[in-house]
């Protein structure tokens, strides 16, 4: 790819993702307007440009410090708007499953809240397990508003991958003692850190 090429799929890449923060007003403005219709379609593509600049990033290897925090701000973003709309639309749903919600939330604050003193900064590992978490949220999300009522099992599936990916991230925040960015899950690390203490190769004496 010559880099003219290479500049213009950055700039793509990174206004699609801008696009899911920069809506973010509007979406909020359907949802307490009562514009339900038009909302669950909003969200919907929000979701799916979330799939599709990961897969265009990877495809044309563009990849950045400030995309990648850019990204996890929009898809943060996207997620709180949507959780939103479902406490608006389903409250008794939530209040049903509040006692989940009370431990994601204390999960979340406590991750970011170890990231920032220890990083000064939020993480942004875009683990495969946040990434399979993201999914499973959106896939739960998009069908409640589209189906018209929340399916309890896909809700228990996405909430536990996604306790599970929470506690994964406090761990890496642990142990990595520099922050970093995409980051594939504790097992990379525990790779790393097995090769940088294993010993040189030593060679015979002659």
């Amino acid at each position: 790819m010559t880099s003219v090429h290479h500049t213009r799929a950055f700039y793509v890449i990174n206004g699609i993702t801008l696009y899911r923060i920069v809506t973010v007003p509007l979406l909020l403005w359907l949802l307490f307007t009562s514009r339900y219709e038009l909302f669950k379609w909003g969200i919907a593509l929000s979701f799916f440009t979330d799939l599709i600049d990961g897969f265009l990033a990877r495809t044309f290897n563009v990849t950045s410090i400030a995309g990648t925090k850019l990204d996890s701000i929009g898809d943060d973003l996207t997620v709180a708007v949507a959780v939103t709309g479902l406490v608006m639309i389903h409250p008794a749903f939530v209040k049903e499953q509040l006692w989940i919600w009370i431990l994601l939330a204390l999960l979340f604050v406590l991750q970011v809240g170890y990231a920032l003193i220890r990083y000064r900064k939020m993480s942004n590992f875009h683990t495969w397990l946040a990434k399979t978490a993201a999914l499973l949220q959106g896939i739960f999300l998009i069908l409640t508003f589209f189906i018209g009522e929340p399916l309890p099992v896909l809700f228990y599936i996405a909430a536990g991958i996604t306790m599970l990916e929470l506690t994964e991230e406090i761990v890496l925040v642990y142990l990595l003692p520099g922050w970093r960015a995409n980051v594939h899950g504790i097992f990379q690390v525990w790779q790393e850190q097995k090769q940088k203490r294993a010993p040189g190769d030593a060679r015979p004496a002659e």
